[in-house]
């Protein structure tokens, strides 16, 4: 595996799963196989792995084939969790890993349109259906842009952004990345630290198209009704929205209630559901300075973990895909 691609947190990951022989886990994000390859070093146990790339799952067919069993990828969505997990087994899942956003073979390929640094097609889609991002950003109302901008992106200058690109396009469609990198980066000014003024656009982009954080909520929703009691959840994220989003479940689902408004008054009439998890990591695992170093992918990203319980899954129908 390259440099590239090298995995986050990889150590800090399998140490927070703790897996034992026997054990079966859930990689929801194959990318290239970096966490579930470490998986099945450390212990004589098996991964289901999902993606929902194309190109990721038959990049991992290879490693399947010389897993000796071990190892079953199918492609999907981690929302759908449940039932992609449920096609390949009913046994207890025992561990459940997230690496959440989008890889580095995704950002690499200018063919994918994920890249504000290379020319490509506009599109940023990890699957090959649905609308592309140069669908969204040439038939979206300029009050639509500036929400994706600014609630996805959280991009400060959001709606100088939509406008921007409302004007463009009357003159012409956009369809190329470095095309609407450089219109970003004529109407937002220069950062002091040196991100690329394209940055958060690309980014709620890219949220919206895929539907990130809908299937963020749902994958987690997923994990907590597949775990068995004692088993583990661990999820890597790299920017505030999903850190946010993560530390929100977690909170709620741990009794801490996290996600509560202060302004709305307590509930006095109902006994509070019982913890469905408790919180092994009470502040996000950070990587270190020799591992950004290394990988300077790595900087910006949080991992948290949690314990299930053997209290119910709160889990409701509308969230997971049985």
């Amino acid at each position: 595996m390259s440099a590239a691609h090298t995995p986050v947190l990889l150590a800090e990951m399998v140490r927070l799963l703790a897996p034992a022989d026997g054990d079966l886990l859930v990689d929801a994000t194959f990318g290239r196989g970096g966490h579930t390859a470490a998986l099945l070093r450390t212990a004589r146990c098996r991964v289901v792995a999902l993606d929902r790339d194309p190109a990721a799952v038959a990049a991992g067919q290879a490693m399947a084939a010389q897993s000796g069993g071990r190892l079953v990828v199918r492609q999907g969505r981690f929302g759908d969790m449940v039932r992609l997990v449920r096609a390949v087994t009913a046994d207890p899942v025992d561990g459940v890993a997230m690496d959440l956003g989008v890889a580095s073979p995704q950002l690499d390929d200018p063919a994918r349109g994920f890249s504000f640094r290379t020319d490509g097609p506009l599109d940023m889609r990890m699957e090959a259906e649905g609308p592309t991002a140069a669908d969204v950003v040439n038939t979206a109302s300029e009050g639509e842009l500036t929400r994706i901008f600014r609630e996805l992106g959280e991009e400060r200058y959001a709606g100088r952004v939509a406008r921007a690109v409302v004007a463009a396009r009357r003159i012409a469609p956009l369809a190329r990345t470095l095309e609407l990198a450089d219109l970003v980066r004529r109407v937002v000014p220069r950062a002091k630290d040196g991100i690329d003024a394209a940055t958060r656009s690309f980014q709620g982009l890219r949220l919206h198209v895929n539907d990130e954080l809908g299937e963020l909520d749902r994958g987690l929703a997923a994990a907590e009704h597949l775990l068995r009691p004692g088993g583990r959840l661990a999820v890597i994220s790299f920017h505030s929205l999903e850190d946010r989003a993560v530390k929100r479940f977690l909170g709620e689902r741990s009794g801490g209630g996290a996600g509560q408004s202060r302004h709305r008054p307590a509930a006095v009439d109902r006994t509070p559901p019982s913890p469905t998890f408790q919180v092994l990591t009470r502040k996000p695992v950070m990587p270190g300075p020799a591992e950004i170093a290394a990988n300077p992918r790595a900087r910006s990203a949080r991992l948290r973990a949690a314990l299930r319980t053997g209290a119910p899954s709160r889990a409701e129908a509308g969230e997971i895909a049985a």
